[in-house]
């Protein structure tokens, strides 16, 4: 059975969660601050985290932070309504999706189910190719991690899908759409602004080793491509 890390502050809250995932067939571990967040996820195997920003000692920017050094577990931020600054400042950090309070259970669920289904997916596919090779850039698909010159990039599961996704269709130009659909599925609640956010954040790990000869370009007005220096 997968473990479900549910963290909130709120006792109503979380035992309407805990419902819910009971039901969908998952096991409920809650935390109710920070802290006793970062204890479960280190003491127990988490498939996915629902985490809320605002928490008790230690925050849920902060709780994400610390658990992106080592893992790259996909993570659901809950923000307040109307605080986008919340929203892409969790993307930024390393968060995979978002969810704006006050939220159905059900769309909550539905955003569960979609990214371990992602996962599944990608998991199945990784079965038939275990690299991809460009230039200086390598992605162990097996392993989940990409190498620049043999420097290693660390890497969240959706920010190693998209760039799998751009590497293996090279000089193929997606839109954000296109990306919504192939990654975060057709039952994505979000919007296009969610592909830009993670596009910006790939860049920038990108970026920590030179790589010359190839690039995650931006085709004004139809979206991104991976773009070799020698193929444009």
């Amino acid at each position: 059975m997968k473990n479900i890390l549910i963290v909130d502050d709120h006792l109503q809250i979380t035992e309407v969660l805990k419902e819910y995932v009971l039901k969908e067939g998952f096991y409920p571990i809650v935390a109710s601050d920070g802290q006793a967040a970062l204890t479960a996820f280190f003491t127990h195997s988490i498939e996915l985290i629902l985490l809320d920003v605002m928490l008790p000692k230690i925050d849920g920017f902060g709780v994400c932070k610390k658990i992106r050094e080592t893992s790259n577990v996909p993570i659901i931020m809950v923000t307040a309504k109307g605080e986008d600054y919340h929203r892409i400042m969790g993307l930024d950090i390393g968060a995979d999706d978002y969810i704006v309070k006050p939220f159905s259970p059900s769309e909550v669920m539905a955003r569960i189910r979609a990214i371990l289904r992602r996962i599944e997916r990608t998991e199945e596919n990784q079965h038939t190719m275990k690299q991809l090779v460009y230039d200086n850039l390598i992605v162990y698909l097996e392993e989940k991690r990409v190498t620049i010159s043999q420097h290693e990039i660390l890497l969240t599961k959706r920010e190693l899908e998209l760039l799998w996704l751009l590497l293996a269709n090279r000089e193929k130009v997606f839109s954000r759409d296109n990306l919504l659909d192939s990654l975060w599925g057709i039952d994505y609640f979000g919007d296009a602004r969610t592909v830009d956010t993670h596009i910006k954040r790939l860049r920038a790990k990108l970026d920590e080793a030179d790589h010359p000869n190839w690039e995650i370009a931006t085709v004004w007005g139809q979206g991104y491509k991976f773009e070799g220096k020698n193929e444009k």
